[in-house]
């Protein structure tokens, strides 16, 4: 399921980036790879603030669905 389902304060670990190849490696960059564990902290007009690699990242609904748990 995409990431945008994921319950608030939930650990969910990531199985798969998807997108074009300019997009997976932007959030690769970021810390969304796959097998890493990502919780969402809160949601703000749709966009979602998520914990990744002990960094807080802000990412907007349309990358959140390239994000499968």
């Amino acid at each position: 399921m995409p990431l945008t389902m994921a319950k608030i304060g939930e650990e969910n670990l990531i199985l798969k980036v998807g997108g074009k190849p300019e997009t997976r490696q932007f959030l690769e960059n970021l810390g969304f790879v796959p097998g890493s564990i990502v919780t969402v902290i809160s949601e703000i007009g749709g966009n979602l603030i998520v914990r990744v690699r002990e960094s807080r990242v802000a990412v907007s609904r349309e990358m959140a669905n390239k994000i499968l748990i």
